[in-house]
């Protein structure tokens, strides 16, 4: 298991760096990247199957946590940056581990986008979600992540974190035709937006992690998902 979680950071790396120095190849073929992040997330549970038996059950409880995650983005469409998206992953992570958590994120960005619109953000969002989810999944044992204190400072700085990574896509693929000071009113004119996506998830956390979280546990226990 240990690893698995180093092949996933290694290969989360791998794909930053895919995205920040290839700009132009991603806008273009922004369907084709999605597809191979989508498979690269899998990665991790490939090399776990080839160590120990990975149920049908398990997949099963990824596909159906990732489609919750994305269909529950396309009611708060109307309202910018307000989605219960980014809870769904971390009370995921939180429960089933960072490989879970990736896979989720990633799964919810690209079947989300299904109903709002792909484009050369998809792949972005792809792997903001599934960072937001591995990093979840990598802190759930500490005493931060137990606390709904820390919960809630986590959800908050993500919302921010994530807005700013977004903003970094359309910055890096007009890097020789903006300014720094273009750079800085763009990412400043965002920040109403990461307010609301902060905010949002915390009051989604307040509101409904503790009962996420048990059910989650309960379906892991009854069925003995992700041992």
């Amino acid at each position: 298991m240990a690893r698995s979680k180093k092949v996933l950071l290694i290969l989360s790396f791998t794909l930053l760096l895919l995205l920040c120095c290839f700009p132009l190849v991603i806008n273009k073929h922004y369907m084709l990247v999605s597809l191979l992040i989508m498979g690269v997330s899998f990665i991790p549970f490939m090399y776990r199957f080839s160590k120990q038996k990975l149920t049908s059950r398990e997949l099963v409880m990824l596909a159906i946590l990732g489609s919750i995650a994305a269909v529950s983005r396309v009611p708060f469409a109307s309202l910018p940056s307000v989605q219960p998206t980014t809870f769904v992953i971390i009370a995921a992570a939180l429960v089933l581990g960072p490989q879970s958590g990736f896979v989720i994120g990633v799964l919810a960005a690209i079947v989300s986008n299904l109903f709002l619109g792909q484009g050369p953000w998809t792949p972005w969002q792809m792997y903001a979600w599934g960072m937001i989810g591995l990093m979840a999944g990598l802190l759930r044992n500490t005493l931060f992540m137990k606390q709904m204190l820390g919960r809630c400072i986590y959800g908050f700085l993500i919302g921010f974190l994530f807005g700013w990574f977004m903003n970094l896509w359309f910055v890096v693929s007009m890097i020789n035709q903006i300014s720094w000071k273009e750079i800085l009113l763009y990412y400043s004119a965002s920040f109403y937006f990461d307010l609301a996506h902060a905010i949002s998830n915390v009051v989604f956390l307040l509101l409904f992690s503790n009962a996420w979280i048990k059910i989650i546990k309960r379906f892991k226990t009854k069925y003995g998902l992700f041992e």
